[in-house]
């Protein structure tokens, strides 16, 4: 690519330098503020719903706490919704009471759920300390280990994350049409990096990235202030139900999909280090549980994000979820992710993706 066309791509431009020299200060403050720790406040599930802190615990009867295994969990993921639970595999999971039970065993007598509006916000709770482990996309935990965030990799729960690129019925059909055009994303998200991805293979770089998140890039797509937006799984049902023009998604293009990761902090594993192998276990119970109740999993799932068991299954199938911790294309799709922030300056650093995951035998 032309290096001087650089300048007008959201990539590399001065939006993207911004968004570098933000996240790096973000980094610095809040891990000048975490040495004090802290606990996580409760809730949280829709994949870039407006998210929040007010949430839910989920107790469990439990005898005294096991060495020095804090009887409080904090756990954080993204999205909102009236349940205060995630999706997937954990928030099935919780909603049973079997990830519970399979805690207190090891004396955590309480979980403190916390859902977020986006990636970035809940790393910064992460490295603060108010949550101990969390689960989000693949994209922003990579920029924040990148830039010294204390975590290691333990999981993937998924690794097929669709993006998609929406715009009004009269606004642009093609990539092609977009050159010139304000796209709305959310920075350092996923869909930010499926978005720069897909217009570089595309060879189009006159274009204007702007941050908004998911309700305020709808209204503003609707108010004609932006010409796109990146969007997921159900707004985007909602908005090509209503009439919008689905310009590309994903599906189109694997290399591109987002994966999902579980993240915990070294400042707790510190305090738990066999955590990693039992929260592997919890969930696997719940999973196995929810392959025995489908249907009634999907309606789950359809209440949570208020929409239609016909829609869960299109957009949450079940065969996404994964079983092992880890798989050669989950991996693969993450080399790939991190290849891509660090040529495009989005991370801060190179590293190796063996040095961030924690396995066990």
């Amino acid at each position: 690519m032309n290096r001087g066309n650089r300048e007008k791509r959201g990539a590399a431009s001065p939006f993207k330098q911004a968004l570098i020299a933000a996240f790096a200060a973000s980094i610095l403050l809040i891990q000048a503020c975490g040495a004090s720790g802290g606990n996580a406040s409760p809730s949280g599930s829709e994949t870039g719903g407006t998210g929040g802190t007010a949430g839910t615990s989920q107790t469990a009867e439990a005898s005294a706490p096991a060495g020095n295994v804090p009887p409080v969990l904090n756990y954080g993921y993204i999205g909102s919704n009236d349940k205060n639970l995630p999706g997937g595999a954990e928030g099935w999971g919780f909603y049973k009471g079997i990830i519970q039970e399979e805690l207190k065993k090891y004396g955590i007598r309480e979980v403190k759920l916390t859902g977020f509006p986006n990636g970035p916000d809940q790393t910064e709770s992460l490295i603060s300390g108010r949550l101990d482990f969390g689960t989000l996309g693949d994209t922003p935990a990579i920029i924040a280990y990148a830039s010294g965030a204390k975590t290691r990799l333990i999981n993937q729960p998924s690794i097929t994350t669709v993006g998609y690129l929406i715009s009004r019925s009269d606004g642009p059909k093609t990539l092609e049409e977009l050159k010139g055009k304000t796209i709305a994303i959310q920075k350092g998200s996923y869909m930010h990096r499926y978005v720069v991805g897909l217009l570089k293979d595309a060879g189009i770089t006159d274009y204007k990235l702007v941050h908004m998140l998911i309700p305020d890039a709808q209204a503003a797509l609707a108010g004609n202030d932006v010409d796109a937006m990146t969007n997921t799984g159900y707004t985007a049902q909602k908005l090509l139900a209503d009439g919008y023009t689905l310009i590309d998604d994903s599906t189109r293009h694997p290399e591109l999909h987002g994966t999902s990761v579980t993240v915990v902090s070294e400042r707790y594993l510190a305090k738990f280090p066999d955590f990693p192998k039992v929260w592997r276990e919890a969930r696997l119970k719940a999973l196995e549980d929810l392959k025995q109740h489908e249907e009634e999993y999907y309606q789950f799932i359809a209440d949570l994000n208020k929409s239609t068991v016909e829609t869960a299954k299109k957009v949450n199938p079940i065969s996404e979820l994964e079983e092992e911790p880890f798989t050669q294309e989950g991996l693969e799709r993450l080399a790939g992710t991190k290849n891509f922030l660090v040529e495009e300056g989005l991370a801060k650093k190179d590293f190796n993706i063996d040095d961030w995951i924690l396995k066990t035998e």
